[in-house]
């Protein structure tokens, strides 16, 4: 179990390494505050909850405000709250700032955001239908998903569609992980993090950072070989 940052994406650019150019997302990470503690005696499991971003008080909530104040703290916009070992706990007080120098020795991350919401879409655009045939005797069906009773119940399926059928519907504003992404560069003094790559969501969104919990054998190796 690792530990989560929040931050705020910032755009794109890129940088050179060498000859080569690498495009890469800038996020503004941090700083986050620890705002609670929660141990398996008091509340069932061990985690550690962040804020982030300052928020004036008059938009949060009263709950919020002394929840926060109690951490020594001024309101936060957005809460975050990630597992760890019983053992660790110990490595956390209340009132922490966590800051990007976290990442320092990281070679990989896992960045989590919403992804832009596109409103409703057709399944051509939305799951990359190939559409109707855009010949004569097609009128005005060419963008059209074509059947979709496909599990009727002269098939012993029982009436109605499949589960999960793709279909029109909104497309976006999802939970999307971007898995074990390069770290280019960290800049503490700044507060900013450089990720090879793009990420989910909008410039200027809040994202969640964390060390990658799952890598391929290439960068497993690299991780190992750092670690050794």
């Amino acid at each position: 179990m690792g530990f989560s940052l929040l931050g705020k994406k910032v755009g794109m650019t890129r940088v050179f390494k060498g000859s080569v150019s690498v495009p890469v997302t800038v996020i503004q990470v941090g700083p986050c505050v620890v705002t609670q503690i929660k141990t398996p005696d008091k509340d069932g499991y061990a985690a550690v909850q962040i804020g982030f971003e300052d928020i004036k008080a008059r938009n949060s909530t009263m709950p919020l405000i002394g929840h926060d104040f109690k951490a020594g703290t001024d309101p936060k916009r957005t809460h975050r709250e990630f597992r760890v070992k019983a053992e660790d706990l110990s490595s956390y007080t209340l009132g922490q700032t966590l800051t990007v120098d976290q990442l320092k020795d990281q070679l990989y991350v896992d960045v989590i955001g919403t992804s832009k919401g596109k409103g409703f879409a057709g399944v051509m655009k939305r799951w990359h239908f190939k559409g109707m045939f855009a010949s004569h005797g097609t009128e005005r069906k060419h963008r059209s998903p074509g059947s979709i009773g496909g599990l009727c119940s002269n098939r012993g399926f029982g009436g109605g569609l499949a589960k999960g059928k793709k279909m029109a519907g909104h497309m976006g504003d999802d939970r999307v992980t971007a898995r074990s992404l390069d770290v280019v560069s960290v800049d503490a003094a700044q507060g900013l993090l450089l990720v090879k790559g793009p990420i989910p969501g909008a410039n200027r969104s809040t994202v969640e950072i964390r060390p990658a919990i799952r890598l391929y054998r290439s960068k497993a190796k690299k991780v190992a070989a750092k670690a050794g």
